[in-house]
Formats: C-alpha cells, sequence, structure tokens
C-alpha cells in the first residue's frame, strides 16, 4: 500500500481542508508560478494584503495540496507545462476552490484576460490519487486541456488521454454516496442495513473515508451501536471545529483533521491544517526529493573515492618497491671497488661485501655490457628509485587528500537539502570533479552558513559544504573567535562568535560540529576545538582543509534534538 493511502489525506479531510484555503485565498491575485520540483507547482498568491505560497503536488506518495513557506531553488530553464502555467495564470484572479463531490479532486477557478482583452474561465485541477495524480489546465468553456503536469497517452491509459487539445474526461466517479449531502432518511436507512458496520461497509457506502477516518467512524458507532445517527452528527459536526492533530505509534504517524478517539493521545495538536501539512510532509518529501537528487552525485564521489583508495594501495607497493633503492647504490658501489675481479659475458658476480662483515654478495651483470658499464646502471637505478621516492611520498600524499576532501562531501551530501544539493554541484565543479557546463549561469550570491543559537545566546555558524567551510574560517571567522572540527574526519567548520566562550556554549557548537560530521551516528566523538588565528590553509590544498595548532580536545554525543533547538 502507498503512503498517501495510508495517511488521511481523504475526502473528509479535503473538504475541510478546502474551506480553510476559501478563506485565505479566494479572489487573491497570482502574483507567480513556479515549479521547483518536476511533479510540484508552487503558485504565490497575493491575498487579504498578504503573500501566500500554494504548492500543489503530484507526487505519487506526497500528492497534496497546501500553503507552504517551505524555500527552494527554481531549475535555470523552466518547463514547458510551467511557461503555460505562467501565461494564462500570471495576474489573474482566484474565483473559486471547489471539491468534486467528496473525492480526492479539487478544482481552482481562475478568471483571466486573453490577448485580445476578452475575459475567460481557467480551471487548474489537481487529482490525488496516489500514482495517478496529476495536475491539469483546462479551458472552462471548451473543456479542452491546455496542458498538464504529465502527459497521459491513450497506449498509457485506454479510459482516458491527458494531452494538449484532448477533451478533459474526469476520472471514474466513486462509489458510494457523498455524506455531506445526505438527509437523515438516507444516513439511517444505510447503516441500517449494515449486518456489521466495518471499515469496508463504510468505504462501499459513502465517497472520501480512508482507512483510518473509516476505522475512526466504525470505533465511535460500535461504542454507541444505539445512537448512530447522533454519532454520525457529531462525528461531522467535529469537522467544522478543527483540531488537526499528528499521531504517532510504532514509528508511524498519521494526520487528522480532528482528534481520533481511535488513536489516542494526539503528539502534536496545531492551528491549522495547512500548519499540520507542513509538519507532516515537509520532511518525508523533502528526504524523498534529496534521496533522488543525491543519487547521482552520490554514486559520482564514492567511485571517485574508490578510484582513489585503489591509487593509494598501488603507490604503497610503489613505495616499499623503491625501499631498494639502497641496494643497488651498494651493488654500484662493490662492482666499481672491485671492478678487476668482475669477468667479462658474465651474467653474475660474487663479491666481498664490506657494508655486511665477513660475508659476501651475488650481483646480477647484463653479459653484453662491460663491468663498468654494469655499474653505472646499477647507480642509474638508484638514482631514478630514489627521485621515485619523492614522486610517490607526494603523490601519497595528494590522493589522501583527496579521499578525505571526497569523503567530507559524502557526509555533506547526506546531510544536505535541497537548496544546499545545486551548492555542493558547484564546489565539485570548481574542484574539478563534474564538467562546468559552458552556457552562461545566472550569478547568484554566495550562500552562507547554517546560523544556529547557544542556549546564552552566543551565534554559531557552521559551514554546510567545503566552499562554505573556507569562507567561514578564512573570512568570516576572527582571530580571536573559537573554531570546532570533529577530530581526524570528514565533517562541517563550526565557528564560535567569541573570544571567551562557555564551557557549555563550546560544547554545544562541538555537537554541531560532531552532528555535521561523518561520525554523527556515534556515542562519543572527539572534536577539536582552537582559535581562528591558529589555523592556516596550506598551499594548493583543496577546499575546506586547514591545517591548525595548539587546540584542545573535548568528547560529545551529537544530538538531532539539541541540534533542533539550536537553530536559530
Amino acid at each position: 500500500m502507498k503512503e498517501s493511502d495510508d495517511v488521511s489525506f481523504d475526502g473528509i479531510f479535503i473538504h475541510v481542508l478546502v474551506i480553510e484555503l476559501q478563506k485565505k485565498l479566494l479572489h487573491g491575485r497570482i502574483q507567480k508560478v513556479h515549479q521547483p520540483y518536476s511533479q510540484e507547482i508552487v503558485l504565490v498568491i497575493r491575498a487579504n494584503s498578504q503573500n501566500y505560497q500554494l504548492l500543489l503536488s503530484s507526487h505519487p506518495n506526497y500528492a497534496r495540496v497546501q500553503l507552504t513557506g517551505m524555500q527552494y531553488r527554481n531549475p535555470e530553464t523552466p518547463s514547458s507545462f510551467v511557461m503555460v502555467l505562467r501565461k494564462y495564470l500570471e495576474g489573474a484572479i482566484l474565483e473559486a476552490i471547489e471539491q468534486v463531490e467528496n473525492d480526492r479532486i479539487l478544482h481552482f477557478t481562475f478568471s483571466h484576460r486573453n490577448e485580445l482583452g476578452d475575459l475567460q474561465d481557467i480551471v487548474l485541477i489537481v487529482e490525488i490519487m496516489s500514482r495517478h495524480s496529476t495536475i491539469i489546465l483546462l479551458n472552462k468553456k471548451t473543456g479542452k486541456i491546455l496542458d498538464a503536469i504529465k502527459h497521459v497517452g491513450f497506449t498509457q491509459n485506454t479510459y482516458r488521454t491527458i494531452l494538449p487539445g484532448a477533451k478533459y474526461l474526469t476520472p471514474p466517479k466513486l462509489k458510494g454516496k457523498n455524506p455531506f449531502i445526505l438527509q437523515d432518511l438516507e444516513i439511517f436507512e444505510i447503516l441500517s442495513t449494515a449486518q456489521d458496520l466495518s471499515v469496508r461497509f463504510l468505504q462501499q457506502n459513502f465517497q472520501g473515508f480512508a482507512c483510518d477516518t473509516a476505522e475512526e467512524l466504525v470505533y465511535r458507532l460500535k461504542r454507541k451501536p444505539n445512537e448512530k445517527l447522533s454519532v454520525w452528527h457529531n462525528f461531522f459536526a467535529s469537522l467544522n471545529f478543527k483540531k488537526p492533530s499528528l499521531y504517532e505509534n510504532n514509528g508511524k504517524e498519521w494526520f487528522t483533521p480532528v482528534a481520533f478517539l481511535s488513536l489516542g493521545r494526539a503528539k502534536t495538536i496545531f492551528s491549522s491544517l495547512n500548519e499540520l501539512l507542513e509538519a507532516f510532509f515537509t520532511e518525508k518529501s523533502e528526504k524523498d526529493r534529496v534521496k533522488q537528487q543525491v543519487g547521482d552525485l552520490l554514486h559520482r564521489v564514492k567511485i571517485k573515492r574508490k578510484k582513489n583508495q585503489e591509487k593509494l594501495k598501488k603507490l604503497q607497493v610503489a613505495l616499499k618497491d623503491t625501499k631498494n633503492a639502497e641496494d643497488y647504490r651498494r651493488k654500484g658501489e662493490l662492482l666499481t671497488t672491485f671492478m678487476t675481479q668482475v669477468p667479462k659475458g658474465c651474467e653474475f658476480v660474487e663479491l666481498k661485501n664490506y657494508y655486511k662483515e665477513d660475508s659476501t654478495i651475488k650481483i646480477a651483470l647484463k653479459s653484453y655490457l662491460s663491468p663498468n658499464q654494469n655499474a653505472q646502471k646499477y647507480f642509474q637505478k638508484y638514482q631514478k628509485l630514489k627521485k621515485a621516492v619523492r614522486i610517490v611520498k607526494d603523490q601519497i600524499e595528494q590522493t589522501k587528500q583527496e579521499i578525505l576532501y571526497l569523503e567530507s562531501v559524502e557526509s555533506q551530501l547526506e546531510l544536505a537539502t535541497m537548496v544546499e544539493i545545486p551548492l555542493i554541484f558547484e564546489e565539485l565543479q570548481v574542484e574539478g570533479y563534474i564538467k562546468v557546463q559552458q552556457k552562461k549561469q545566472k550569478r547568484e550570491k554566495p550562500s552562507q552558513p547554517a546560523q544556529f543559537q547557544a542556549s546564552d545566546g552566543t551565534k554559531i555558524l557552521v559551514g554546510k559544504n567545503n566552499l562554505q567551510n573556507d569562507h567561514l574560517t578564512l573570512k568570516i571567522g576572527q582571530k580571536s573567535d573559537y573554531w570546532l572540527h570533529a577530530k581526524n574526519i570528514p565533517g562541517s567548520h563550526v565557528i564560535v562568535k567569541s573570544d571567551h566562550p562557555s564551557d557549555k556554549t563550546l560544547t554545544q557548537a562541538g555537537m554541531l560540529a560532531a552532528y555535521y560530521s561523518k561520525y554523527r551516528s556515534s556515542a562519543q566523538v572527539p572534536v577539536d576545538v582552537v582559535q581562528v588565528k591558529n589555523i592556516r590553509k596550506p598551499k594548493g590544498a583543496k577546499a575546506g582543509f586547514v591545517i591548525y595548532k595548539g587546540q584542545k580536545t573535548i568528547l560529545v554525543t551529537p544530538s538531532k534534538e539539541m541540534i533542533d533547538q539550536l537553530k536559530k
């Protein structure tokens, strides 16, 4: 079962949500239209002297309609669908928000003047139906589709096509009757015919009940089996006095428009349905989007790291081989010293080894070379290996730094938000891991480190990628500020904006450094603490890499709850 079927974004919830949206948005004007993600549209609506962001999602798991305060970055090139939406909706007035019967279908009707100045009605339809969810722009007069967020041809759906120019056909009508317009006699007759009042019975006879909403009504009806009509009325009357609630049990969450007696005590109660939806969906949908966006990037970084790890192994073997350099020098010197004892045309010679008392050494020779030429060959090999030692050691150090850098990027990607992913992508371009696109890109303000506040009010700054780390430590941090970093592991740079921070503030900053590091799940993480004046960046070092001295090390246990409390 899909997650969207598990939660109560059903006809009952939508009925109440529509009323809330109508109060806030009706007669508002569309200011902007965005499509930050492939399956989601954001309409910026100016209504009641306030700007609202209305999110319309056709995501297969998180399809919904809600007001949102989310931050997002728009794609550089807008999709054809968003261009059509902008043509018909920007400047349009929202005249109506309607639910189709008690189904999960919403119609947003706009009045809009075309190029000739004629007024026309445009309908934006949101169908919330798990993997079949979609958003359709419709000309109300002609009934023809102007465009849709997902195009569906005849080969994909024999019931209807969703393509520009096609006649809009509504989804198959729900079975049962709309519970909001039934008369008492009809309600009583239906409930009285039930041999067993069950979830299935309610869903077959009434529109818009998801499993948990039906379970709640069944629970109430069975508590008072002789007062069915009264219980029914009380349940639907409670929807007029919303009490948006979030429940949690065995790691699973439910959201409801009113308190559900069958679910026990609510984890959180909200002042509006939109606040409830923001709390329930934002983190879930964000994680899902991040997972999709990060997948390819993380794969690239991991492949690069593994290649460097293999390279390091080979370099370490090569370094081990270079340790034979002294043997070649000694053999060359022995051949030079005992030149007269070396016969011509031999493949080896045994000479006295004055480097080791009372011993001889067998030295391989090239039979076609003279004794002196053989000695020079050994000296040449010695010089070559001696030079190779320096080169291999440099390469080993560079490779170790590259592995450390890539591990830090992996760690940052695992905690990245949708806003931060493009910044990490840009960093990888700057460092040469991703090919830079030649097309002109819009210049954007440099991203800023995340801000936190210690319990005593001290400001704490955290770099969320390596370019930010460099900027934070080398530009923003003052010499007297304190700098923290998880010891010997990839992680964020943390700056405490104080020259005399309390031990508690340093501990809280240490928790941030530990949480935004590779070892965020560890029970105890060592964190280095040092003043910024003791930090420097080696010439040519990769982004985020610095060296420091005079540090002290503290042990902290990262806690997400504490991190949330420190967020400014």
